[in-house]
């Protein structure tokens, strides 16, 4: 379709320009530290995140299921690959954020997001060689963002010294690609606020699971999940009110954690079927849910007086590349181009506040 390919959406290998991408991502890493130092200097303050500068970090628990149970042992076979080969316990470091890469009030219209690291050396893979494995997710089914192309275009835009300038520079397409990233991002953050716990988060973006499988996440709160009233008066209101959680409820929160494959043989966009690549490039396109369901695999819950301290919070980081076992690698366009942002962004963090682990 020429309208969704002209507004950013690839509809076949044939129209995406491989040879640029290296440039391209080298281009996106340089724009993202720029945006990061840029952040800094308006707010008058130290380096942040990149991204999702805002938020409180928590311990939890991640307890893999049987995934034979209630599964024909074909389906068993599909789902037992890395990770939730066989079922474990393992401690794991959550953060739930605001993606906004200033620090902002927390009722700011903004996409929410819940990453996590799983110890992967005090559960029953130990001594595999993988020490951990990374999730990072956002109350949003998509990502705003394509692609790479669309990655840097929008960047371009963000860091121009004159945004209505720098849209004006680019291409016809570029700026279309713009425009739709924008406008979807705005829609996304128009969400109802809601407290941390009883949000739902979606991986936005596919993985590797096992050799012949690609897979999306999601974490579905517990519909229990306690909550306090949120006070607007609080600009750290969201923050605040998930230590008091932890600190003060007598039930902990928890997520059932899911996953969707990717079946191309059910899966439609605009009424018809696509190849692995769309649906694996187009971060922006939704996996429908109601022609690929997601299932249930594991729990993830948060314990009890567990807020780390600001120091060990500084030093948290969460690389879903770095920190991947061969089963679990990351896929697509986005995921090839923000890697080596994210570490560019870690670094430069790190030099800022002296947090060596934070580069590990």
């Amino acid at each position: 379709m020429v309208l969704t390919r002209w507004f950013g959406v690839t509809e076949s290998e044939a129209d995406r320009d491989k040879s640029a991408e290296t440039s391209d991502i080298e281009a996106i890493a340089e724009k993202s530290l720029l945006m990061q130092k840029n952040a800094a200097a308006m707010q008058h303050r130290s380096l942040c995140r990149g991204t999702h500068a805002s938020g409180v970090c928590v311990r939890a628990q991640f307890e893999v299921f049987d995934v034979s149970v209630g599964r024909t042992p074909e389906l068993a076979a599909r789902f037992a690959k890395g990770i939730f080969a066989k079922p474990g316990v393992y401690p794991a470091v959550v953060r739930f954020a605001n993606a906004d890469s200033n620090i902002n009030s927390d009722f700011k219209p903004d996409v929410r997001s819940l990453s996590f690291s799983v110890d992967l050396t005090r559960g029953d893979k130990a001594g595999e060689g993988y020490s951990r494995q990374d999730f990072s997710m956002q109350n949003a089914t998509t990502l705003p963002i394509n692609d790479s192309p669309a990655f840097l275009a929008t960047i371009k835009v963000l860091t121009a010294s004159n945004p209505l300038v720098g849209l004006w520079s680019l291409s016809l397409k570029d700026k279309l690609k713009v425009v739709r990233t924008l406008a979807l991002a705005e829609l996304q953050a128009r969400q109802k606020i809601r407290p941390y716990q009883q949000l739902r988060y979606w991986s936005t973006v596919p993985f590797r699971h096992g050799p012949d499988d690609v897979v999306k996440f999601s974490a579905i709160p517990a519909p229990d999940n306690p909550a306090c009233a949120l006070r607007k008066s609080n600009p750290k209101g969201l923050q605040d009110e998930l230590t008091r959680h932890i600190q003060e409820d007598g039930q902990m929160s928890w997520f059932d954690f899911a996953v969707q494959f990717l079946d191309i043989s059910k899966m439609t966009y605009w009424g018809e079927t696509r190849d692995a690549n769309f649906w694996i490039e187009n971060a922006s396109v939704e996996w429908s849910e109601a022609e690929a369901p997601f299932h249930k695999v594991a729990r993830l819950t948060l314990t009890r007086n567990s807020k780390l301290s600001p120091e060990e919070s500084e030093a948290t980081y969460f690389d879903v590349t770095g920190n991947s076992t061969p089963d679990s690698r990351p896929v697509g366009s986005i995921n090839r181009a923000r890697c080596p942002a994210e570490v560019a962004s870690r670094r430069a963090r790190a030099q800022a506040t002296g947090q060596k682990s934070s580069v590990n």
